[in-house]
């Protein structure tokens, strides 16, 4: 059945009573993927902002486990491999739901196995860009010029530094192992990211999504604007969303009519805030470079896909 806003189920599995901040992505992020999902399903989810906000207070209402910060991807395989062992596999949508902190830093070695050995799951990334669950650390995925409790704002420094600290591309990360599917998604785009859960869960064999999800106190955003923001980060390019087929087929799923600067992004957040109250504009021209370049690389490999058409 094709994914519509009257084909999703009026049923909710992730229940009330959080202990989470008002309004927060993440929480929406999981909401939406579970009416996807359905009843049948086990969710997988590492120490973070997730097991605050329900797997203590309202848990999904399907099997739920809280897996340590390090091994969601370990615990999925065993999982997998349990229910296939006794021959219950089929049927049953088996999912990770983890930050950014326990993806792209601590437990990326227990997700590139999963991957590596071929386990069937879907893996959803929340990515909040930093470890926003015990003060907001930088993260693998904290983008450049970002103010974080590890990367403080000073006369010498704009926050988070470039060269050799860039946000982690972990959809290609992801895609290098030659997965069947990974792909990008923004909670401003809800019916492409619901279409792309209900693909990932029918492939037989591991797949990624990685979600972008504000963090409404870390990013320093009102509670009613995080979907506001999500859709900044896609409409300047600072957040593309694609999906990548067997590793090396990409395709772009939303493309901005006319592509906004990232000031227009930056501006609206507190953690960017002293890029322009300090006067850093060679940190934002910098970051837009990179932005056209990521942006310039993905149109590149999507026409190569293609054919080469428009190249």
């Amino acid at each position: 059945m094709e994914i519509s806003l009257k084909t999703l189920p009026d049923e909710e599995y992730v229940a009330p009573g959080r202990g989470g901040c008002p309004g927060c992505p993440a929480v929406l992020g999981c909401r939406m993927a579970s009416k996807v999902l359905g009843r049948n399903t086990i969710q997988v989810t590492s120490t973070g902002c997730m097991c605050v906000n329900y797997g203590y207070y309202g848990a999904p209402r399907y099997p739920f486990v809280h897996s340590l910060f390090e091994n969601a991807g370990a615990v999925i395989s065993g999982i997998d491999a349990s229910l296939k062992a006794q021959g219950k596999r089929d049927g049953v949508n088996l999912f990770g739901y983890c930050g950014d902190g326990g993806t792209v830093d601590i437990g990326l070695q227990a997700l590139s196995g999963a991957a590596e050995r071929g386990h069937r799951f879907l893996y959803i990334c929340y990515d909040n860009e930093g470890y926003m669950n015990t003060g907001s650390q930088r993260s693998g995925a904290t983008p450049p010029g970002a103010r974080t409790s590890t990367t403080p704002v000073s006369k010498l420094s704009p926050g988070e530094r470039r060269p050799f600290r860039r946000k982690k591309d972990m959809v290609r990360i992801m895609a290098a192992h030659g997965i069947p599917y990974a792909a990008s998604a923004s909670l401003a785009y809800p019916l492409d990211y619901l279409r792309k859960v209900k693909k990932a869960i029918e492939i037989d064999g591991p797949t990624y999504i990685h979600l972008q999800s504000p963090c409404l106190t870390g990013w320093g955003i009102p509670e009613s604007q995080g979907v506001a923001v999500a859709r900044l980060a896609v409409q300047t390019c600072v957040f593309p969303v694609y999906e990548v087929y067997d590793g090396n087929v990409f395709k772009i799923t939303v493309k901005p009519r006319e592509k906004k600067p990232i000031e227009e992004y930056l501006k609206v957040q507190g953690r960017f805030r002293h890029l322009f109250t300090d006067g850093w504009p060679e940190e934002i021209a910098k970051f837009q470079a990179e932005v056209d370049e990521n942006w310039r690389v993905l149109n590149a490999l999507e026409q190569m896909a293609n054919g080469g058409e428009n190249a």
